[in-house]
């Protein structure tokens, strides 16, 4: 009985562990120094020292149509920028060394709206910021 029961709890950890991965649209790995970074539903924002890898923030469009704000900073390295908003990863910018940016982006639907930075290699110095206005 003893052993039934304890694989009975390892299968239920591993189906939960593969259900919760496998709901995820976008998976963050990254690796960082310095790194302080917020998501809240209608903003999020991360500075480092130094950053390599993808980070995804979900935020949330409670309006039929909502406006996304963006600045960034990087003084070494570069990463782009990615948007998902209607189910499809499109280009939102490129950023390089010693670069500023910042814009915002019209037409976001009602939903999740992911943005998803990823590195070229190691980035150094960087602030990423993104809040939704409807």
């Amino acid at each position: 009985m003893k052993k039934n029961y304890k694989m009975w709890i390892i299968t239920v950890m591993l189906i939960g562990t593969l259900c919760l991965t496998g709901c995820a649209k976008y998976i963050s790995s990254w690796s960082a120094t310095m790194y302080v970074h917020s998501n809240t539903s209608h903003s999020a924002y991360m500075n480092f020292g130094t950053l390599n890898g993808t980070e995804v923030q979900t935020l949330k469009c409670k309006e039929e149509t909502g406006t996304l704000k963006y600045s960034a900073k990087l003084e070494i390295g570069s990463a782009t920028v990615y948007i998902d908003y209607d189910g499809e990863k499109k280009e939102l910018f490129k950023i390089g060394a010693g670069e500023e940016i910042e814009d915002s982006f019209d037409g976001l639907k009602e939903g999740k709206v992911y943005i998803i930075v990823e590195t070229d290699g190691k980035c150094e110095e960087g602030k990423f910021e993104f809040e939704i206005e409807e």
